[in-house]
C-alpha cells in the first residue's frame, strides 16, 4: 500500500501549497518527456500524480489521513481509482501547465507528447475472495490471470522476423500530423492522429504470423498476491507494471486486485471490531464462569462475574482485527445471551421449582431504575 506523503516527500501536515510545489518539482523529474519515454520515468509520474491527486483535494486527504489508500476505495473516496499515464498528464497540465508563464505543453518540454508513448497496456480488475482468518493473518494466493503478453516470436516489435519496424513516412515518427489553415483569426494549426499508422508512430511492413503485427498474444499465468492483514470488501490493491502488454513493446498496465471477504457466521464486522454473542446458563450468569470463546484464529477463556446480566457486551481488547496501513488490532465484543432450553428432565423441573419458590419475582424496573434513582435524589 501507497504512503502518498512519502512519495511526495511531505509532511502529514503540509500546507496544499507545500503538497502542491512538492509535487511540480517531481513531476518536472519524472516527466516522461524528460526522460525519452521511460517506462520507469513513467511510472513514478503516475505514481506521484495519483498522490498529489489525493492530496489535493480535502476530502480525499481526510478519509486517506483516517483509513489509508484502502479507506478511499471502502466508500470515503467515492470515484476513487488509480490514475493511467494519460489521466496523469491530465492532471499535470490542468493544475500546473498554466503556472508562473509556464504556458502551454510544447512551452515546458519543447514537444508534444507523442500517441506511440502513452500506449500502456490495458488494466486487469482481477475479484479476490478471502475468508475471515485470511484478513486476519494476512495471506500470499496464487491467482491464475488472462493476460496479453509480448509475442515470442517477434519478442513484442510485431514485425516478422527477419524484417524489421520503420518510421512512419507520414508523421515521422510523432504519431499525429499538423495541419495549418487560415481563419478570420489568423493561421490556425490542428493536430490528430496519423492516419497512415494510427498514432503509434511506426510502421510494419511484414507483420508478424503469430500475432498478426501487434506484438502481443494471450496466455495465461499464476500471479501471487500478497494480501496484508485487515482489508475488507470493497478495498483493493495495485499491483503496478504486471498487466496486460502495450501493443508493439507498450509498458504493461496494472493489475487491480478488488478484495470480497466472506461473512462469518460467529461475528459481525465493524472495521477492525468484531462482535460475537456467547450463549450462557442461568448459573454462569448468577455464579460467575469461565467460558470459551471464539476469536477468529482460535479462542480464549473469558471470566464472566457473578450476577452478569443477559445481553451484558464484555470487551476483549486486541482480539479483533489488524488496522489496516496502521498499527494495532482492533476489539473483540462478546453479547452474553441467557440460554433457555426448550424442554428440561423431571429432575431439572424439580430444582427449577425449587428455585421459583425461592425467589418468586424478579425485581421491577421502577425499584432499581431510573425513577427509583430520581426519587432518592430528591428524598422521597
Amino acid at each position: 500500500m501507497a504512503d502518498y506523503y512519502a512519495t511526495l516527500g511531505v509532511a502529514r501536515n503540509a500546507s496544499d501549497d507545500d503538497i502542491k510545489k512538492a509535487y511540480r518539482k517531481l513531476a518536472m523529474q519524472f516527466h516522461p518527456d524528460r526522460n525519452n519515454g521511460s517506462t520507469e520515468s513513467g511510472e513514478k509520474f503516475k505514481e506521484i500524480t495519483e498522490a498529489y491527486d489525493v492530496l489535493r483535494d480535502g476530502n480525499k486527504r481526510a478519509t486517506y489521513d483516517r483509513y489509508g489508500e484502502a479507506g478511499l476505495r471502502g466508500g470515503g473516496g467515492a470515484g476513487f481509482h488509480h490514475v493511467d499515464l494519460s489521466e496523469a498528464l491530465n492532471i499535470f497540465m490542468r493544475d500546473l501547465g498554466g503556472m508562473g508563464g509556464m504556458g502551454g505543453f510544447g512551452d515546458i518540454f519543447g514537444r508534444r507528447t507523442s500517441a506511440a508513448e502513452t500506449r500502456t497496456g490495458s488494466d486487469i480488475r482481477v475479484n479476490l475472495g478471502l475468508t475471515l482468518q485470511e484478513v486476519a493473518t494476512g495471506v500470499e494466493k496464487p491467482v491464475a490471470i488472462k493476460l496479453l503478453n509480448p509475442c515470442d516470436v517477434c519478442s513484442g516489435t510485431g514485425a516478422e522476423p527477419g524484417t524489421s519496424v520503420t518510421t512512419c513516412p507520414t508523421c515521422k515518427g510523432s504519431g499525429e500530423v499538423r495541419r495549418a489553415q487560415q481563419s478570420f483569426f489568423g493561421p490556425v494549426v490542428s493536430v490528430s492522429v496519423c492516419p497512415t499508422c494510427a498514432g503509434d508512430g511506426k510502421v510494419v511492413a511484414s507483420p508478424c504470423k503469430k500475432c498478426r503485427g501487434e506484438g502481443r498474444v494471450r496466455a495465461e499465468e499464476q500471479v501471487k498476491i500478497k494480501v496484508p492483514a485487515g482489508v475488507a470488501t470493497g478495498q483493493y490493491m495495485t499491483l503496478r507494471g504486471v498487466g496486460n502488454a502495450g501493443p508493439r513493446g507498450g509498458p504493461r498496465g496494472d493489475i487491480l486486485v478488488v478484495f470480497e471477504v466472506d461473512d462469518d457466521d460467529r461475528f459481525e464486522r465493524d472495521g477492525e471490531d468484531l462482535l460475537t454473542e456467547v450463549l450462557v446458563t442461568y448459573p454462569q450468569l448468577t455464579l460467575g464462569a469461565d467460558i470459551e470463546v471464539p476469536t477468529v484464529t482460535a479462542s480464549v477463556t473469558l471470566r464472566v462475574p457473578p450476577g452478569t446480566q443477559s445481553g451484558q457486551v464484555m470487551h476483549l481488547r486486541g482480539r479483533g482485527l489488524p488496522r489496516i496501513n496502521a498499527s494495532g488490532t482492533g476489539d473483540l465484543h462478546v453479547r452474553l445471551q441467557l440460554w433457555t432450553p426448550e424442554s428440561v428432565s423431571e429432575e431439572e423441573a424439580k430444582l427449577l421449582r425449587q428455585l421459583h419458590d425461592i425467589r418468586p419475582l424478579a425485581p421491577t424496573k421502577r425499584e432499581r431504575g431510573f425513577w427509583a434513582k430520581v426519587k432518592e435524589s430528591l428524598g422521597a
